[in-house]
């Protein structure tokens, strides 16, 4: 391994303390048998099907150790202890690469929020975690899912993963799951279509699990209780067996969550089983088989409140509406998803592995509830509309195959992936909706009604249309080290896309009974990296995407879609990651600009019809800083600041469309920032705090009205009476602030959770 230059001089004046950089850049025979974490064998599981995985077969290349026999006069010297600090850039870029490369010698901005970093900051879902993301906001209204924006874009242009899986519908899909059974959360900016295909103009979030591993015997438990009946019992147990040299590992996990909710009758619970089992096979093939199970039951859901607006054009919650609750008192949203995954890795020598991913997914997802509530001051009162019974069910399989070598190029160190996928997605939706209002119900209403006593509603459920989307799909990557300062980072997808939607209701002009759609893409990167002194770089990379123009494919209908191919975005960016302060701080910082063209629009010159001419477009800058200014205290930050604007948009109002060419999209803040502080008073005791703003946002396309900015500080206090337990006091919101977390439209508001307390318990084995 080569070392830094800070590296060299400590070691040459003997300095106990190894700063910064411990991993080296690419070189000719790095061997591929150490996996990365991302690529740990994974789960098994399916509701309907047995998974079967085949061998894979590669050659492997020979290679050779020598070793030294000490002579007969050789001299012991005084043992040195050497005391390693390694830098977070130095972690594996997981979530942004197939390769095996390092955050720092990525050229893109890649974060990481880990396992530690999740316990340390009391971290309950994948809603939270998402925080560590520099410029990044995210709600999760009940039809919303984990609604993130990020870079100026949001929705669909956000691609959400689990474990590296895209099924296609993250709007909704990718709801908070508590955090128990993940092992960390990755994330790229920017367009990443040529890593998981269609989507992900703005960038992609990937929710890594925890599985079965041959590191070590643990077992882990916590259990909490707070503020408005939440309380949350876990525990994870993994445990190697076969002898001196383990064969096989199995791994549990399980949680159960539960909350009575902040709003009136609203009702939480959840379960979440995570089992693995890991075998080595041989010395060189490892498999592993996964089951995932989630459930998630939310009775009398909350939507949002009814807004009101001041003379300032600010959007603000109905006084004496905060905290209450105008769902119908039956009001229902639930889910249950079942993954199952096989995993085959065979190191095929010391440069070659393949690994093979087959994986099902089977989601059920249920709705019941009246969703809008207006304002209306004529009348003073509450006016409920959106009625609607909704039932989706989704299944996904997919089969992907990765084969990694590294060796040279030319006489140059070299890394190659390539990658072939296969997927099939199938959504049927069971929508039945009411229009218009309901009925009007006072301010303070505690059970407005229930649903089934709405005039032409009806208790089950008729299918409404079957999308399936077929996905064939060819990726490569390539590292190459352009001598001791540079390297180039390449990457390549080619897919195929059909889409397949049957319409089981009677056909329409806008909905015929069946049509077909194929789309095709080529995505991809390239990124240049140069290495500086004193472990720093900088970098440069242009990236490209393609995602659906209006909708999502596995939800999308006729009207929507007959006329478009796929949208493109590009992205130019150029940043710099570096350790300063003798290796006790890192710091990244990012610019960058993304184009989004062939939006779906309307015609000005036909109102009714749509156009693919639209385009919106974001600038921006982001920071992150990680500093231990001594040993007891650390800081983290995060900074994002975005100029996003709908270049080229027309707003269908009143049948008219209406131009929106230099507005902000909606619920997309200019500035973003967090930040962490930990002190430790003595090995037992420490202390922390945490504080995070956000600026105004628009609630319209018109930008004529906005949701206020906020700011909120938490702290806690945290006793280890042991090294294996803690106990942990933690307090959110503290100011017990009322905030806006998301516009909705601009009749409704989301609203924030109010202060709150809640005591944990963790133990370790």
């Amino acid at each position: 391994m080569s070392t830094s230059f800070l590296s060299r001089r400590a070691l040459a004046y003997g300095a106990p303390r190894v700063p910064a950089r411990l991993t080296a850049t690419l070189r000719p025979a790095m061997p591929l048998t150490a996996r990365r974490p991302s690529e740990r064998p994974k789960r098994l599981h399916s509701h309907f099907l047995a998974l079967t995985v085949t061998g894979l077969l590669a050659h492997a290349l020979p290679g050779s150790a020598h070793a030294q026999t000490p002579t007969k006069d050789a001299t012991t010297l005084d043992g040195i202890e050497v005391r390693g600090v390694r830098s977070p850039l130095d972690r594996a870029a997981t979530g942004a690469s197939r390769l095996d490369v390092s955050d720092r010698d990525t050229p893109a901005s890649v974060f990481l929020v880990d396992r530690d970093t999740l316990e340390a900051r009391g971290v309950r879902s994948t809603q939270e975690a998402l925080h560590a993301i520099p410029g990044l906001v995210v709600a999760a209204p009940p039809g919303h899912g984990n609604s993130v924006t990020w870079r100026g874009f949001s929705g669909a242009q956000i691609t959400q993963l689990f474990n590296g899986i895209d099924v296609k519908y993250a709007s909704i899909a990718a709801r908070p799951v508590d955090a128990w059974i993940y092992e960390r959360v990755e994330a790229i900016g920017g367009p990443s279509s040529f890593l998981y295909g269609a989507g992900a103009v703005g960038g992609s979030i990937n929710y890594v699990s925890r599985v079965a591993g041959f590191d070590a015997d643990t077992a882990g438990v916590m259990a909490s209780a707070g503020s408005h009946g939440s309380s949350v019992l876990a525990g994870g147990i993994n445990r190697q067996f076969g002898g001196a040299t383990p064969s096989q590992a199995a791994r549990l996990d399980v949680a159960r969550s539960t909350r009575n909710g902040w709003v009136d009758a609203e009702r939480r619970e959840g379960w979440t089983v995570a089992a693995s089992l890991a075998s080595r096979l041989t010395p060189t093939l490892t498999h592993t088989l996964a089951l995932e199970y989630q459930n998630e039951d939310n009775r009398r859901v909350y939507w949002g409140s009814p807004a009101l607006e001041t003379g300032a054009g600010r959007l603000f919650a109905l006084p004496g509406s905060v905290g209450r609750n105008y769902n119908v008192a039956d009001g229902f949203y639930g889910q249950e998803v079942i993954w199952g995954r096989s995993l085959l890795e065979w190191n095929a020598g010391t440069f070659s592995r393949v690994v093979n991913t087959l994986y099902h997914y089977d989601a059920l997802r249920d709705y019941r509830n009246v969703e809008v509530y207006r304002w209306d001051p004529a009348r003073g009162g509450v006016a409920r509309s959106g009625v609607l019974q909704q039932r989706h069910a989704q299944q996904v399989t997919r089969n992907r195959t990765d084969w990694q070598r590294a060796g040279t190029l030319g006489g140059l160190p070299t890394q190659w992936t390539a990658g072939l996928e296969l997927s099939h997605n199938r959504q049927t939706r069971f929508p039945q909706s009411i229009g218009g209002e309901v009925d009007l119900v006072p301010i303070d209403a505690h059970v407005p009604g229930y649903f089934f006593d709405i005039p032409g509603t009806a208790p089950g459920h008729l299918p409404g249309a079957t999308n399936r989307v077929r996905t064939v799909a060819a990726s490569a990557e390539n590292l190459t080290q352009l001598g001791d300062r540079f390297a180039l980072m390449t990457g390549v997808r080619h897919e195929r896309i059909d889409l397949d939607v049957v319409n089981h209701r009677a056909p329409t002009a806008t909905s015929p009974a069946r049509w077909p759609r194929d789309y095709t893409s080529t995505t991809g990167r390239i990124g240049l990296t140069a290495s500086l002194p004193q472990d720093a770089n900088v970098y440069v990379q242009l990236s490209t995407a393609a995602d659906p123009p209006a909708g999502i494919l596995s939800t999308a209908g006729f009207s929507s879609l007959r006329d478009f191919d796929l949208s493109r975005g590009r992205q130019l960016e150029a940043g710099s990651k570096f350790d300063f302060a003798d290796g006790r701080a890192s710091a990244t910082l990012a610019a960058y600009r993304i184009v989004r063209e062939n939006l779906a629009i309307s015609d000005p010159s036909n109102p009714g019809q749509t156009l693919p001419v639209g385009q919106q477009s974001a600038r921006g800058l982001e920071a992150t800083l990680d500093v231990r200014p001594m040993e007891a205290l650390r800081l983290q930050a995060n900074a994002g600041w975005v100029d996003a604007t709908l270049d080229d948009f027309f707003e269908t109002i009143g049948g008219t469309p209406v131009s929106r060419a230099g507005n902000r999209p909606t619920n997309t803040p200019s500035r973003v920032g967090n930040l962490w502080v930990d002190y430790a008073l003595s090995p037992r005791w420490s202390v922390g705090a945490d504080v995070r703003a956000v600026s105004a946002r628009h609630a319209d396309n018109a930008n004529t009205l906005e949701t206020s900015g906020y700011g909120l500080w938490g702290a806690h206090v945290r006793w280890r009476p042991t090294p294996q337990f803690a106990v942990t006091l933690r307090g959110r919101n503290l100011a017990d602030r009322t905030y806006v977390q998301h516009a909705i439209g601009t009749q409704m508001v989301y609203l924030g959770e109010p202060r709150t307390l809640d005591i944990e318990l963790r133990g370790t084995f």
